[in-house]
């Protein structure tokens, strides 16, 4: 059943240190994290919601004298069952808040590899437990200091109704024989969440490259990449997200569609006329810049993109081969599971089978080490 009780804030470094052995003393959390990456240059963690069997917790690390330092064992201890949905970018806000996260179960890789229509968090609330979700908060400042009650509402409902629905996701996965593949693709995620990588350095623009061709091609990657610089510049000024100052798909629509004048600039897909009116004549000189070095033949080559670790290759390999080997999954088993245990409204079996899965069960994975 979803956590009835209302959420206690952890707001002072007493209340952080009393929740230190609350956190230890259980096997399986509901957790969910919060960032104001919508609204600021630089996002920061702004709140940890808990969910335990029957209460659940709003740590809040904005609050003077309140760390994360007391969740890193309990986290890092793969015995203990962290369940998120949609984990990936969660994942890295903790790495750079020191947590490292193992024994993740993530609802929404499980119910993805179980090829299930909807897999949102509210459709499986909605599927599962009967309950509505709101929406309308999605795209709130969580940085705001009070937080106004219906905002605190909405971020304890993320972990309310989490529990029951990783019970019945897991269960789901044993049904269709799938577990030991989504735990280990769960492992993975654990694996690659670090602190967020230089976005200038990192950036890489998805460009047509069916439609461009030659120096048309290493052209457009030039101007895409001053284009991401200046964006980056322009919007730590105002303190702004990167992708509200000016959006990937119009640094890619400008790389690849060269505009010659304003008007044209304006034409392109997520421009602005406030941004066109600060900044058009920046963009058109960096333009014109890369369009006559490509013109004089002085363009640098772009960069080779470095080559995927082997052993990273030969491990995927091997789980496409597992997959073939497995064969269609009947998808109506899986929900079929799904919906008894919906109909049950009992919570998954407590078997040993359905915990997690030591190395050893994957038949895939010792030919990935290999």
């Amino acid at each position: 059943m979803p956590i009835s009780t209302a959420a206690v804030d952890v707001t002072s470094a007493a209340q952080a240190s009393a929740l230190i052995p609350r956190v230890e003393a259980v096997k399986e959390l509901a957790v969910d994290v919060e960032a104001d990456s919508m609204h600021h240059f630089r996002a920061r963690l702004c709140f940890v919601q808990l969910g335990f069997e029957n209460d659940i917790v709003l740590v809040d690390p904005l609050a003077s004298g309140v760390t994360l330092n007391g969740l890193q064992r309990t986290f890092a201890d793969k015995s203990v069952t962290k369940i998120f949905h949609a984990a990936q970018g969660d994942l890295t806000y903790l790495a750079e808040a020191g947590v490292r996260v193992q024994g993740l179960f993530d609802t929404h890789r499980a119910v993805t590899l179980l090829g299930w229509p909807k897999v949102g968090l509210a459709d499986l609330v909605l599927q599962i437990c009967g309950a509505t979700l709101k929406k309308e908060h999605q795209q709130a400042d969580f940085s705001v200091r009070p937080l106004p009650n219906e905002l605190r509402d909405y971020i304890a409902d993320d972990v309310r109704y989490l529990l029951d629905v990783g019970h019945a996701v897991r269960e789901a996965c044993v049904a269709a024989d799938i577990l030991e593949e989504v735990l280990l693709d769960c492992d993975r995620l654990c694996d690659e969440a670090t602190v967020r990588p230089d976005p200038v350095a990192s950036f890489e623009p998805k460009l047509p490259r069916g439609e461009l061709k030659g120096d048309a091609l290493v052209r457009a990657w030039h101007i895409a990449q001053a284009l991401n610089r200046l964006r980056h510049g322009w919007a730590e000024a105002e303190d702004l997200p990167t992708g509200r100052m000016l959006s990937n798909m119009a640094v890619v629509s400008i790389a690849t569609r060269p505009p010659d004048n304003l008007r044209a600039l304006a034409k392109a897909p997520g421009v602005r006329g406030q941004f066109i009116r600060q900044h058009g004549d920046e963009v058109l000189a960096v333009v014109r810049d890369f369009e006559a070095q490509a013109k004089a033949g002085t363009l640098p080559p772009m960069p080779e993109k470095p080559r995927e670790h082997p052993r990273k290759k030969k491990r995927e390999e091997a789980l496409m081969q597992w997959r073939k080997g497995r064969g269609d999954r009947a998808q109506g088993d899986a929900l079929g599971g799904v919906e008894q245990w919906v109909a049950r409204r009992t919570g998954p079996s407590r078997s040993e089978h359905e915990r997690r899965i030591g190395p050893g069960a994957v038949p895939w994975r010792a030919a990935a080490r290999a």
